[in-house]
């Protein structure tokens, strides 16, 4: 931590399901102090599935924080909080599209916001798909889709697709995998 900043305590004030939620007791060189939010968060990891074609799978799915549904790349919490990126990224795909891949390259990792959470998210380019079976989570509806690159970055650019992770995945799989 900065010598200008220093944290004097840390008190859990929610323990949830996929979060906890900390009140940070801060303290600045000069003497002042402040109250931060911080959000723990295990970390995730999410995979950009390439079809033989070259098209990307992408899944549907409802949002509560959005109440609406939105249009992502697969992704899930890590299991615990140690588990390796690419085992989750392997789990997820299988488990919300229904393929399976021995090839997955990592692409890059994320970190979602900032400010108050230390949420990272590890991404992965799945190539050489299988067919499976989807394993979806109690409560989890989601369904399947194959769209082109280009017609992906229509939809970002357009403000369709304003997921973070996806937009950072499509765009840096199609800047690193296809740009020549």
């Amino acid at each position: 931590m900065s010598e200008k900043i220093r944290r004097v305590k840390r008190e859990l004030a929610y323990h949830g399901a996929v979060i906890d939620v900390y009140k940070d007791y801060m303290e600045f060189e000069n003497g002042g102090t402040e109250e931060w939010d911080y959000i723990h968060h295990n970390g995730a990891a999410a995979v950009v599935p390439v079809l033989e074609d070259g098209r990307l799978l992408m899944v549907t799915q409802y949002r509560n924080a959005l109440d609406r549904l939105t249009l992502e790349i697969p992704a899930g919490k890590l299991d615990y909080m140690e588990e390796p990126g690419i085992v989750c990224a392997a789990r997820e795909l299988e488990e919300e599209t229904g393929y399976k891949s021995e090839n997955l390259k990592w692409l890059m990792d994320i970190r979602t916001t900032v400010a108050l959470c230390n949420e990272k998210i590890e991404i992965f380019v799945a190539e050489d798909l299988k067919p499976s079976r989807q394993n979806l989570d109690e409560g989890e509806y989601v369904t399947v889709k194959a769209y082109t690159v280009e017609e992906l970055k229509r939809k970002i650019y357009a403000g369709e697709i304003q997921d973070s992770k996806t937009i950072c995945a499509i765009l840096a799989y199609a800047d690193k995998f296809l740009s020549f």
